[in-house]
């Protein structure tokens, strides 16, 4: 039997022979532009290039290609270093930079280009959400640089390497946080990129006196918005290459509010409150609970004092879905976030006695095929009691919905050859979680399962073999999906709000991981890693909170509001082959549908285009102010979000809809058919711009935009406008509770200003 070290260097070679020849890609440079990122280990007076020819323009005196090539590099023609034939012709080579000068202006070459090192993109969703090192958003706003994001979370890994400090100059004089000597955390520890840890835990009585990460959560939220480049991450070879965060250069203060079994609403107010008199720009929340009324809700209150001091706060919009109005922390004035796919997939495979074959995804890692031998296949509900060496023995053990890799350490010791389970929540495998397994061990989507549950009660001895290749593959899924179990609207507090605002990739990220907990959460795992993969709306909150730092960086004097509204009208509903973004959570046999701004929002945050919108919605406290009078809540109430406040002077005239949203929800109900909301936009751009709208509207509702062109002169100039939506007489009767979907949008030449619009019957 091959030992485990070969079979981990078969795994591995493996991942990056196919790393190699299908996912490395090439950016073409202007003719004879050198773009060097890495210097080979050989002399400085060579390196090598990539000879581009016209294989057509072959001199007649050679025979072939190759004496051709040996002709030009000379008499040393072992410098060849490859031949290339199929999808294009030419050679690579080791040349002096003169040697490439003359190569390029010899008759049959196209063009001569400096090697380059492409990287394997492992945090890839900041890659995968359109952010590049040598142009558009991240060095537009320096990545970041200077920016502190504030974390309520679980703590920090200060060791890791993705907090490394490593060219960051100090921070800011007017930081007022700070590290906190605690057992097991010394405040050495804290440097240029992690500016504050503080720890605000006091459950059941007993302090936990330390901001150190023993789970790993927030070590892992943290890393991901705000990360520091590492040239090498992985976890057990899934997923390895270059890892950053999405504001590399932004710096860390972490507010430990949270232990393994959750957060406590005092320790999570205190450390809001902390964070905000610490001078953070903005908070990242990756917590939650059900909705309630914004007075009964601390987290609400907390967040809109920040919002006061013009603080940005983005929070997790929850893992229930994809039931509808499970979304979580939906006030107006936060920034709420749902769970979106990236392009990378980890397959698994199992295929059953009757011929099919299913896909999912695992990050078991050693490479295994039973081939064409199969084994029995037995349910279990897969508690510890249940899992039995008599019933499991030599069997591939299937588990109930939901079932997760710490399970397999039950099955594993009662002698099961595998497990495998279903994610009740997702229709696609490309959207289903993937787990480190520490036996064979694979996820299927609800597709899946249903086919295995069918097989499986129409033969009374079931079997089934399974394949793990250990292989990571990238670009070939359609990407970004709607996650399932990512939270839903309708806002089930203020329906006029929408709900969540956009989403951001929360589906399998990589990022740095506490060295005191295992990758499976299992206390049975004694595994442990640098990185972990996780998933979760709480994965995607902090994408967005990195995007918002870069938002900050290149527009410091923005609100809250503003950032908010960049986020939204620059989001986008279509897919990476432009497609519309469809919904996991969709149910199995239904028809393949766009998702809807109910579960996407207004889409997929665009970090590019967010950093310069054109126009943006803005609102401060005090149209929150009237808001909240709007709801009718009482002077008592409103004192809890502002203290010296005497009576509700406004409201909002024509409701809660009328608030200066980025987006619109529409309900007609039995009173009337013909709704009018108002919106007022101010230019952010430097120059003059003039914008014409474009609307699209369901069967039988008429949309009209007054006015419908809108003319700025100079920056900062504020333009109102009116939208009048009716549902017409004769149209098609709609069942009460029904939605529909369109859109309003700003348009010019340069910029694109899309606001998502909800419709809603009530008759």
């Amino acid at each position: 039997m091959a030992s485990m070290t070969s079979i981990l260097l078969r795994c591995s070679l493996l991942l990056l022979l196919l790393v190699q020849s299908t996912h490395s890609s090439v950016t073409p440079k202007p003719k004879n532009a050198i773009a060097e990122e890495h210097k080979p280990a050989h002399p400085s007076t060579s390196s090598t290039y990539i000879v581009l020819t016209n294989h057509l323009a072959k001199p007649s005196k050679f025979d072939t290609l190759e004496r051709w090539y040996a002709s030009m590099v000379g008499k040393n023609s072992n410098r060849i270093q490859y031949t290339y034939g199929t999808v294009m012709h030419g050679f690579a080579a080791r040349l002096t930079d003169g040697e490439a000068q003359r190569m390029a202006t010899v008759p049959g070459v196209s063009r001569v280009y400096k090697d380059r090192l492409y990287h394997t993109q492992t945090t890839r969703s900041p890659w995968f959400m359109g952010l590049h090192d040598d142009f558009g958003a991240w060095p537009g706003a320096e990545f970041g640089d200077g920016i502190v994001i504030g974390f309520i979370d679980g703590g920090i890994w200060p060791e890791r390497a993705s907090f490394s400090d490593t060219g960051l100059s100090p921070v800011r004089s007017t930081w007022r946080g700070k590290c906190v000597d605690a057992p097991g955390f010394n405040a050495s520890l804290c440097n240029n990129k992690l500016v504050g840890a503080k720890f605000f835990i006091t459950a059941d009585g007993l302090a936990d006196s330390s901001p150190r990460d023993i789970e790993g959560h927030g070590t892992h939220v943290a890393s991901t918005a705000a990360g520091s480049e590492v040239p090498s991450a992985d976890l057990f070879k899934f997923a390895g290459g270059r890892a950053s965060g999405v504001a590399r250069r932004a710096r860390i203060a972490m507010y430990k509010a949270c232990i393994p079994r959750g957060c406590r609403s005092s320790d999570v107010t205190a450390a809001i409150d902390a964070a905000v008199s610490d001078g953070v720009d903005l908070i990242s929340i990756s917590l939650g609970s059900y909705a309630k009324p914004f007075h009964d809700d601390l987290l609400a209150v907390a967040t809109f004092g920040a919002e006061r001091r013009g603080v940005f706060v983005v929070l997790a919009g929850g893992n229930d879905g994809p039931a509808a109005s499970t979304i979580s922390n939906v006030a107006p004035w936060m920034t709420t976030v749902g769970a979106a796919t990236t392009d990378r997939v980890f397959p698994a495979t199992l295929r059953l006695g009757n011929g099919a074959v299913l896909t999912g995804q695992s990050l078991y890692n050693i490479p295994f095929s039973q081939g064409a031998g199969m084994i029995p296949l037995v349910r279990s509900d897969c508690g510890e009691y249940d899992l039995t060496p008599d019933r499991v023995m030599g069997k591939f053990v299937v588990c109930p919905e939901g079932t997760r890799a710490g399970a397999g350490f039950y099955v594993e010791r009662a002698g099961g050859a595998g497990i495998v389970s279903a994610q009740s929540t997702d229709r696609f495998r490309d959207a289903v979680l993937a787990d480190p397994f520490a036996l064979p061990g694979l996820l299927l989507s609800s597709t899946g399962g249903k086919k295995l549950d069918d097989y499986m009660s129409s033969v009374a001895y079931p079997v089934a073999s399974s394949t793990f290749t250990c292989v990571t593959v990238t670009g070939e899924n359609r990407a970004p999906m709607v996650a399932g179990f990512s939270s839903r609207g309708p806002n089930p507090i203020v329906p006029e709000i929408l709900k969540p605002d956009v989403i951001a990739p929360g589906v399998n990220i990589l990022a740095a991981w506490s060295g005191a907990a295992s990758p499976s959460h299992s206390e049975m795992d004694p595994r442990r890693v640098e990185y972990n993969i996780l998933s979760g709306t709480s994965m995607a909150c902090p994408h967005v909170a990195g995007v918002a730092a870069l938002i900050k960086k290149r527009h410091g004097h923005w609100t809250p509001a503003m950032i908010r509204s960049a986020l939204v009208t620059t989001a986008g509903p279509l897919d990476k082959d432009g497609r519309d973004i469809v919904d996991s959570g969709s149910a199995v046999g239904a028809a393949l549908t766009g998702a809807t701004p109910l579960a996407a929002g207004a889409g997929f945050v665009l970090p590019r285009l967010a950093m310069d919108p054109g126009l943006v919605y803005d609102a401060g406290t005090q149209d929150y102010v009237d808001f909240l009078c709007t709801l009718n809540y009482t002077v008592e109430q409103m004192r809890m979000f502002v203290p010296e406040l005497t009576k509700c002077a406004t409201t909002i005239p024509g409701g809660v809809a009328n608030l200066n949203y980025p987006s619109f929800v529409v309900v007609f109900d039995g009173r009337t058919r013909v709704r009018t909301l108002t919106r007022t936009v101010t230019l952010v751009s430097a120059r003059p711009e003039r914008y014409n709208v474009t609307v699209a509207a369901p069967d039988g509702v008429k949309v009209t935009v007054t006015p419908a062109t809108l003319e700025f002169r100079w920056p900062k100039e504020k333009r109102s406008y009116s939208v009048q939506f009716s549902s017409e007489a004769g149209a098609k009767v709609r069942p009460a509770g029904t939605w529909e979907f369109g859109h309003i949008s700003w348009e010019n030449r340069k910029h694109r200003v899309r606001s998502p619009v909800a419709f809603k019957w009530d008759n």
